[in-house]
């Protein structure tokens, strides 16, 4: 099993689901990313979200289509996010990809990239992408790790997300380094390359932000 979360980010960033979709795939729309699904022919299984970013006319839309509609009140102690994250990662799938979290609000954007830092923070070996037109983002606790190149997202970028990540060691990449220490702050690790097919990241202590990007 595998689920995708679709949140109410700015269409413009948000890919063709096309391209992600599968018979083994959970669509899960977070407020107007419901809407988004629907418009593009996928019902979701479930959907969460206050739904204060969608018309009436819209939401009546949703009731009528999605079966498990999750509603809460606006004054909450969780972002919609959240919630439904909270809810994905219970099931315990393959993986989580989450779309129409980027672009709009900074707020939400911060907001949404350290909620991947609590699952692994809480032992969770569940590896959480979020995905937009430009970028492919991921967290990383410890340990060595392979990296393929993705010709479209040519760009690997590596950013601590706590004090200090040690260890640092890049092998295959077009700027190698070697037990480095990278303090947050660092842009040693901005815009990096992969030189071969295949290469590696690992590190010691921390915790670390990859990010996949393409101009």
């Amino acid at each position: 099993m595998k689920i995708h979360l679709v949140a109410g980010g700015p269409s413009n960033l948000i890919p063709d689901f096309r391209l992600y979709d599968g018979t083994d795939v959970i669509w899960i729309g977070i407020d107007r990313g419901v809407f988004y699904l629907l418009k593009s022919a996928i019902k979701p299984s479930a959907a969460f979200g206050d739904f204060d970013s969608v018309s009436e006319e819209e939401l009546r839309e949703i009731e009528v289509a999605v079966s498990d509609l999750n509603k809460f009140k606006p004054e909450k102690d969780e972002t919609d996010m959240e919630l439904a994250l909270n809810w994905a990662l219970e099931q315990e799938p393959e993986y989580i990809k989450v779309f129409g979290a980027t672009g709009g609000r900074l707020d939400h954007l911060m907001a949404n990239i350290q909620l991947l830092v609590k699952p692994l923070q809480d032992g969770s070996s569940i590896h959480i992408e979020i995905i937009d037109k430009k970028n492919i983002l991921y967290i990383k606790g410890p340990g060595t790790y392979t990296v393929s190149r993705l010709d479209e997202f040519k760009f690997v970028s590596f950013l601590p997300v706590t004090p200090a990540v040690s260890g640092m060691t890049l092998e295959n990449f077009k700027y190698p380094l070697n037990d480095c220490h990278i303090p947050m702050g660092s842009t040693l690790c901005i815009s990096n390359e992969l030189i071969r097919g295949h290469g590696t990241f690992s590190f010691s202590e921390g915790i670390l932000l990859v990010v996949r990007s393409k101009d």
